[in-house]
């Protein structure tokens, strides 16, 4: 299949980015545009359960087979190593004490769902395929993460909070129960239960994607206004880096395992995102003593920008040349 590297590289044109910066520029220029908290949430639940389904009725189609499960493990072992490579960088890089390093860390083996949806929405607009089981994928990096930045926080004089109740936390994340229920509903239906909610599922994507990201806009603008005392030049270009260099370590494990371009391009994603949800909501419970609005604004705030609007051209550029 003939890769168009140029028409991905504009994903800056396409609605759904344009949104997003729509939203960043109101949140900057202090306008009173909002999204009800509900409407948000319903819209949250609506891209976890499309993107879920759908790639569950590609595993359908194409069955569990060893390429699957090397995935998985390629995506356990990033979640579980990268959060050690972003706890070397941001000591290097600023002045963070250990705790607050180990809390931001965490957040850079786990992913950022949206992004994830972003990506796939860009492929698919331009007609390039990509594994579906990536959404499992997707899935199983969020917990490693969180048990990697607990332990550098422990070895670094912090104080970890690791008990049953943070566990039942982390794995009753409605982001992830909702993620996984749906892509094994889409598996055990298929074609057929695609084809009978391809109307809701497929059809308003873009549009709800688009009105979310202005959402995403919106935050991300006012979490860096309200905490740009606590980011420094350092952990700003923490923010940029962190991502090119995790994404190698994607490119990396997906060419080993031999995906698609598209496959490969989203593993690159999902090394690169960082959470800005379920890490944030386990660190503090975990770590209170860390600063919330530090982690919160770098991922949220800086990265993912990046990603969406320099990252994801880069990312795609890089997998196309490691494929034919």
């Amino acid at each position: 299949m003939e890769l168009s590297i140029a028409a991905l590289a504009s994903n800056l044109l396409a609605p759904t980015i344009l949104f997003f910066v729509l939203g960043l520029v109101a949140a900057f220029a202090r306008s009173d545009l909002s999204i009800p908290d509900g409407a948000a949430k319903v819209m949250s639940v609506y891209l976890l359960l499309a993107i879920g389904f759908k790639g569950g009725a590609a595993v359908a189609s194409s069955g569990v087979n060893g390429q699957l499960i090397a995935s998985l493990f390629a995506g356990i072992v990033l979640s579980f190593v990268l959060p050690f490579l972003a706890y070397a960088l941001l000591r290097a890089m600023t002045r963070l004490d250990g705790l607050n390093a180990a809390a931001v860390a965490g957040h850079y083996g786990s992913i950022s769902i949206v992004t994830f949806v972003t990506a796939v929405s860009l492929l698919e607009a331009r007609g390039l395929e990509s594994e579906g089981y990536l959404v499992a994928v997707a899935a199983v990096m969020e917990v490693p993460a969180i048990m990697s930045a607990l332990w550098i926080a422990a070895r670094s004089g912090g104080v970890a909070a690791f008990d049953s109740s943070l566990m039942r936390h982390i794995l009753g994340n409605g982001s992830i129960v909702l993620l996984v229920g749906s892509f094994v509903i889409g598996a055990a239906t298929g074609q057929d239960g695609l084809d009978d909610l391809h109307p809701f599922i497929v059809v308003p994507f873009t549009g709800v994607l688009a009105l979310f990201l202005l959402d995403m806009g919106l935050s991300a603008g006012r979490s860096l206004l309200e905490n740009r005392k606590d980011i420094s030049g350092g952990l700003l270009a923490f923010g940029c880096i962190m991502p090119v260099i995790a994404s190698v370590f994607g490119l990396a494990a997906g060419a080993l395992i031999g995906l698609s371009t598209g496959g490969i391009f989203l593993m690159m994603v999902l090394s690169a995102s960082a959470s800005y949800i379920a890490v944030p909501a386990a660190m503090k419970l975990a770590l209170p003593e860390a600063k919330s609005g530090i982690y919160l604004s770098l991922a949220l705030g800086v990265t993912f920008p990046f990603n969406l609007t320099l990252g994801m051209p880069l990312y795609f550029l890089m997998a196309s040349w490691v494929t034919p």
